[in-house]
Parts: structure tokens; C-alpha cells; sequence
């Protein structure tokens, strides 16, 4: 992925690749890890490929669904609702209440990239939980854009072709869950997660996410309870408001 035309974080001293940046960690630590990301939530896609085949949705629209949609959640709810009867138009419904996450990644990811236009468009395929973590996770601009970009291919080629491969042998498969691939992108994303819970706050705000997320799970549409612990945020950020308010009017 292009840099753009910014200068290096180093004050113009070109970078080795296997030499720390200037947040002290080198490009080849920053890639390897990404690789592991990529990889490993990757090869999920063949547990999605074997569910959209069994939900009766042919080969085309299997694959096609990964390379355009590209978010592992949604295309998961999709094939889920329309193999449990569901009504197309509820299942897509569903289905795009779960990737409006993303646009809340894009948001930030957009300041902390700061990519040349002409590649936004192409960048905002590969906005997903697993390459925001990523990025996020880096300590300067240079990392995150590296992270970001080995992350995204890695895991946009992977899920593609494991799409693929799952679709072709669903029955040789056979149950997803007995491989333990339905758990691989969830358990990726809380890894990266937690060590960035350092404060009270975010600790906080992850805590409430998780009670709002798994309570409403049972009686809310899908995507929707991911959107309400969304709320955990602005929340949590009242209440440490009013606590301080408070505080100080003693």
C-alpha cells in the first residue's frame, strides 16, 4: 500500500526492514504478526464456504460474496438467516446492521492512515475488525499503514480462497465446528484486544460492550445488540463525567 508522499517518522532516515522504526519495533516484528492475522482468521473462510454451500446458495454467490462484501459477520448472518428460512430481504437487512461497524473503524483508520485519495477507495475493502485491531495496535503512522496493508491482503486473499475451497468440499468438510474454524476470528480479535485495555475506563467500556452485546443476543435482530454495546462507550464516558462533576463540587 502506498505511503503517500509523507515524510519518514525518523526525521527522513530511510527505514530497514529489519530494523526498529521509531516506535521501537521493527518492520519485520510488524509484518510477521500481521501475517498471523491474516492466516489464522483466513482460514475461516472455509467454514463460511461450507455453511454458504449448505444454505443453498451456489458456488458464484458464495465467492462473489466474499470478494465483494469481505466482512466475515455479515456474510455469516446472511447465510445463516437464508439456510433458517429467513426472508432474503431480512437476512441482508441483518446482515448490513453488522457491517455498520465498520464505518465506525473507517473513521478512525482514515485519520491514523491518512492515505492519498486515490487509494482510499481500494484501502476500504479491507476495513474490517481484524485489520482496525491491527492498525490501531501500532505505535506510529508507518507501522499502522504496514500492519493495516499485510493484514488486509493477507487475509483478503485467504478468506477468498478458502471461500472457495470450502464451497467445493462441503461434505468432505463435514462439520465446521468440530474443526473449531467458526472460533478463529473472534479468538484473533479479543487477542489483540485485551492488551490494549490497559486504563479503567477502557476496561469499563469493554466490560459494559460485552453484558450489552451477550444480553440483548437472545432478543434482538442480528447485527443489531453489536450496535447497542456500541453505546458502551459514550456511556461510560458520561458516567466518568459526572463522577468528576461531582468531585469537584465538594
Amino acid at each position: 500500500m502506498p505511503h503517500g508522499g509523507g515524510k519518514p517518522n525518523d526525521g527522513g532516515k530511510p527505514h530497514d526492514g529489519g530494523k526498529p522504526n521509531d516506535g521501537g519495533k521493527p518492520d519485520a516484528a510488524i509484518v510477521r504478526d500481521a501475517l498471523g492475522v491474516g492466516v489464522a482468521v483466513g482460514l475461516s473462510g472455509f467454514a463460511f464456504g461450507v455453511t454458504s454451500a449448505g444454505s443453498g446458495m451456489t458456488l458464484a454467490q458464495t465467492c462473489v460474496l466474499s470478494l465483494l462484501v469481505f466482512t466475515g459477520a455479515s456474510q455469516f448472518a446472511l447465510v445463516g438467516a437464508l439456510a433458517g428460512g429467513g426472508n432474503p430481504v431480512t437476512a441482508a437487512a441483518g446482515a448490513l446492521f453488522l457491517g455498520v461497524r465498520n464505518a465506525f473503524y473507517g473513521l478512525r483508520l482514515s485519520q491514523l492512515l491518512s492515505l492519498p485519495r486515490a487509494v482510499r477507495p481500494f484501502a476500504a475493502q479491507w476495513v474490517i475488525d481484524e485489520t482496525a485491531a491491527v492498525a490501531l495496535a501500532q505505535p506510529t503512522r508507518r507501522a499502522a499503514r504496514i500492519g493495516f496493508a499485510v493484514t488486509g491482503l493477507s487475509l483478503y486473499l485467504l478468506w477468498n480462497l478458502t471461500t472457495l475451497l470450502g464451497a467445493l468440499g462441503a461434505e468432505a468438510i463435514g462439520d465446521t465446528d468440530a474443526w473449531g474454524l467458526d472460533a478463529a476470528g473472534p479468538a484473533v480479535f479479543l487477542a489483540l484486544l485485551a492488551p490494549m485495555l490497559r486504563a479503567a475506563t477502557e476496561r469499563a467500556v469493554a466490560a459494559l460492550a460485552v453484558v450489552l452485546g451477550l444480553g440483548l443476543l437472545p432478543v434482538l435482530p442480528a447485527g443489531v445488540p453489536v450496535l447497542v454495546a456500541a453505546l458502551a462507550a459514550p456511556a461510560v464516558l458520561w458516567a466518568r463525567g459526572r463522577r468528576g462533576t461531582g468531585e469537584e463540587g465538594r
